[in-house]
């Protein structure tokens, strides 16, 4: 009997939302909260094509952050693209970065740019990447200044390598990050000591079961070379 009346009420749920316009489809999600779009995606074909579509993104961005402005000049290597892009980076910017409460479009992208660039490669990222000269390339061309650029860019990478998911991939590139730690670039493009104690964090903490004793001690040695006094947690193999 449970399951009965629950089937009755799917079909009269669907049958309910199937006579409603796209448009009106559109109203409705984006007025749920936003951690629940992907299921609300997943019910019907109809409703994962309005979430592939640029009205339901376009609608959402306005309706969300209305301030955001639609002919903005866009410079720099990192691309704005289209709503759906853009609506995830204000999204970023707002959630993840403090930045006396401003929602700055160009943070978001950035995060989001590093941060797939990072994860998904299959290949090792090139030099533009690794050492974040993209990231100091896209705030300058923003008008951005340099000490300002160099304060963002730490904080992106922060919290790209706090958001990583632990696995293989991650480990590797933590490690290449760490041995790379010594390359010489000129402010603003400089990672800060922050990031670069960040990495060895990750690398001695959540990481540790992944490295090898010839590794354990190349990378503790580097870590002495840069910070002193370094902690006693990341000591002993």
């Amino acid at each position: 009997m449970t399951d009965n009346r629950d089937n009755d009420n799917l079909t009269s749920t669907d049958n309910s939302f199937g006579k409603l316009p796209d448009h009106l489809l559109i109203e409705i999600f984006i007025r749920v909260p936003v951690l629940e779009w992907a299921k609300v995606s997943c019910v019907k074909k109809q409703w994962a094509n309005l979430f592939h579509g640029e009205c339901l993104w376009q609608a959402a961005l306005v309706r969300t952050f209305p301030l955001a402005s639609q002919d903005k000049r866009w410079p720099g290597p990192i691309p704005r693209e289209l709503s759906k892009r853009r609506f995830a980076a204000l999204y970023v910017s707002k959630h993840i970065f403090a930045l006396d409460d401003e929602i700055d479009e160009i943070v978001g992208h950035t995060y989001l740019f590093l941060k797939e660039q990072l994860e998904l490669s299959t290949m090792p990222p090139h030099s533009g990447i690794l050492h974040g000269t993209i990231i100091a390339d896209q705030f300058i061309a923003c008008g951005k200044s340099r000490d300002v650029t160099h304060e963002l860019a730490s904080q992106i990478w922060l919290a790209v390598l706090d958001n990583l998911e632990e696995n293989q991939h991650t480990f590797l590139l933590l490690k290449r990050l760490a041995l790379e730690g010594d390359v010489f670039l000129p402010f603003p493009y400089s990672r800060s000591i922050k990031v670069q104690w960040r990495v060895f964090e990750k690398l001695f903490t959540d990481f540790r079961d992944c490295v090898n004793h010839a590794d354990y001690y190349d990378l503790l040695a580097m870590a002495k070379n840069e910070f002193q006094p370094i902690p006693s947690a990341w000591l002993g193999y």
